[in-house]
């Protein structure tokens, strides 16, 4: 991957033996391979059996979730939060395990509306709730920084499934609570 970085810096114009480029390749490689840990990290890692019993059959939420994703068209990035709830139907996952899952997805080269769904498809897989609901909100340095230029523009994104999809006052309960 160093190889290439250089060969992009030279690409551009640029001399990537001057002083300030001498070392980019290596941090552009290894900034990259963080980026995209994600390829790298599996479900069963990060659940780490930390399901559990319950009686519980009320919503559960994490919100506000920081995320950090890459435009699969552009490799820019988009940045934003996510927010995470489901009705469990006998079990929970732990706390903890929701924002990691977000990351697993985010943490890939990706379309918000693509990662919007496969966190709210890998929460209904690992809980077998009643109902999923997920809501991302980014801002994308593709249409930023490129393209439109647009600033202050930014992207939701949506995926209710279950009770969430079916019965309308759950799916206003969920978006009245992520937005308090």
């Amino acid at each position: 991957m160093e190889i290439e970085y250089r060969r992009i810096l030279e690409a551009v114009g640029e001399n990537p033996d001057r002083e300030g480029l001498r070392d980019t390749p290596k941090r552009a490689s290894k900034a990259m391979l963080f980026l995209t840990q994600g390829y790298r990290q599996s479900l069963e890692e990060i659940v780490n059996g930390a399901l559990f019993d319950t009686t519980n059959n009320e919503m559960v939420i994490v919100r506000d979730i920081e995320l950090y994703s890459m435009c699969e068209h552009h490799i820019l990035p988009f940045f934003g939060r996510a927010h995470v709830g489901y009705i469990p139907d006998g079990k929970v996952l732990g706390l903890s395990k929701i924002p990691r899952i977000v990351d697993m997805f985010a943490r890939r080269l990706q379309i918000q509306e693509q990662l919007t769904k496969q966190i709210g498809d890998c929460i209904q897989g690992v809980t077998g709730a009643k109902g999923v609901a997920v809501v991302i909100e980014a801002r994308h340095m593709c249409s930023m920084m490129r393209g439109v230029q647009k600033q202050n523009s930014s992207m939701t994104t949506s995926m209710m499934e279950g009770r969430f999809r079916d019965d309308p006052r759950t799916r206003q309960e969920f978006l009245t609570l992520i937005k308090n």
